[in-house]
C-alpha cells in the first residue's frame, strides 16, 4: 500500500500551486475540518489525511514502537506531504497534531512554508515556571481511567474537551468520534499525547506561525498562548471569541476567518511552487 492509501488522503483542487495540509487532532479524523477546508479550495490545493491509528487510516499502519513517541507521526506527516508532492504548503494542525507539525518543521525546515497551530500545548505537565494545565497526579488519574473503561473515559472527558455546555450535541459527536477508534491504540496515542513534551522543540521551527487560542480550553490555558508567543522565533497568538478546546467544530467560521487572514498574508513566493 503506497503511502497516499495508507493514510487515506483526499485531495481538492489536486494540483494548484499553493496548498494546504489539515491534520487532525486527538480520537479525531480528517472529517473534522469539513466546515472549515472547503473554504480554501477556489485558491490551494486542499489535502487531509488521517493519522495511523485513526479514521480511514490503514489500520495496519500504526505500531506502538514507531508511534510511541509523536516523532513517528511526524515522520508520517513528512511522508504523506513528499508523496504528493506539495511544495511548501501550509500546515493547519490543532491539538497534539500542532506539536506533530512543530517536529516535523524541526526535521525538515524547508518542508512547511506556514503553520497554523490550532489549540496547542506542547506539554500538559505543569512545571517551575510554566503551567500546561495539570499535575502529574491529574495525569495519572486521566490515564488510570482511561485504561480502565476506555468508552467511559470517552463520554467523561469528551463534553470537558469540546466544552461549550449549551451546545452538549457538539460534546456527544466528539465523544462518537472517540469511541469510533480502536480502543487499545487509543490508549496507547493517548499516554503519548499526554506524556509529551515539545517546549524545546519550539524554538528550532523556522517558519511562521499562527497560535489560534479559545478562553475556558480544559487541554491548553491561556498562559500557554504567551508561552508559544515567547518561544517561536516569528510566532503570533489571536485569542479567538470561541471557547473550547475544538474551534474548527464549535466555531468553523471563525475559524476559518482567522486562517484566511493568515493565509492571505503570506508571500506568495513561499506558499507556491
Amino acid at each position: 500500500m503506497n503511502v497516499l492509501d495508507r493514510h487515506n488522503v483526499r485531495r481538492l483542487n489536486a494540483g494548484h500551486p499553493r496548498a494546504i495540509v489539515f491534520a487532525h487532532g486527538y480520537g479525531c479524523d480528517q472529517q473534522v475540518w469539513r466546515q472549515v477546508a472547503p473554504a480554501f479550495e477556489a485558491d490551494h490545493e486542499v489535502l487531509l489525511f488521517d493519522y495511523a491509528g485513526s479514521g480511514g487510516a490503514d489500520p495496519a499502519a500504526y505500531d506502538t514502537q514507531r508511534h510511541g513517541t509523536l516523532l513517528g507521526h511526524a515522520q508520517d506527516l513528512i511522508g504523506v506531504c513528499e508523496a504528493a508532492g506539495l511544495h511548501r504548503p501550509v500546515l493547519v494542525a490543532h491539538s497534539v497534531s500542532t506539536m506533530i507539525g512543530v517536529l516535523a518543521a524541526r526535521l525538515r525546515p524547508e518542508l512547511f512554508s506556514a503553520l497554523a497551530l490550532v489549540a496547542p500545548n506542547p506539554c500538559y505537565l505543569n512545571h517551575p515556571g510554566y503551567q500546561g494545565g495539570f499535575e502529574a497526579d491529574d495525569i495519572d488519574e486521566l490515564l488510570d481511567t482511561l485504561d480502565s473503561n476506555y468508552f467511559s473515559w470517552a463520554r467523561m472527558m469528551a463534553p470537558v474537551i469540546m466544552g461549550n455546555a449549551d451546545r452538549p450535541e457538539l460534546g456527544q459527536a466528539l465523544a462518537n468520534s472517540f469511541c469510533a477508534g480502536n480502543p487499545a491504540v487509543a490508549r496507547h496515542f493517548a499516554r503519548v499525547t499526554l506524556l509529551a513534551d515539545h517546549r524545546a522543540d519550539l524554538a528550532h521551527v523556522q517558519p511562521p506561525c499562527l497560535v489560534l487560542q479559545c478562553a475556558d480550553d480544559a487541554l491548553a490555558p491561556l498562559a500557554v498562548g504567551d508561552y508559544l508567543l515567547e518561544q517561536l522565533p516569528r510566532g503570533e497568538l489571536l485569542r479567538l471569541r470561541a471557547t473550547g478546546h475544538c474551534p474548527h467544530l464549535s466555531a468553523p467560521e471563525e475559524t476559518t476567518a482567522a486562517l484566511r487572514g493568515f493565509v492571505d498574508r503570506l508571500p506568495a513566493t513561499t506558499a507556491a511552487r
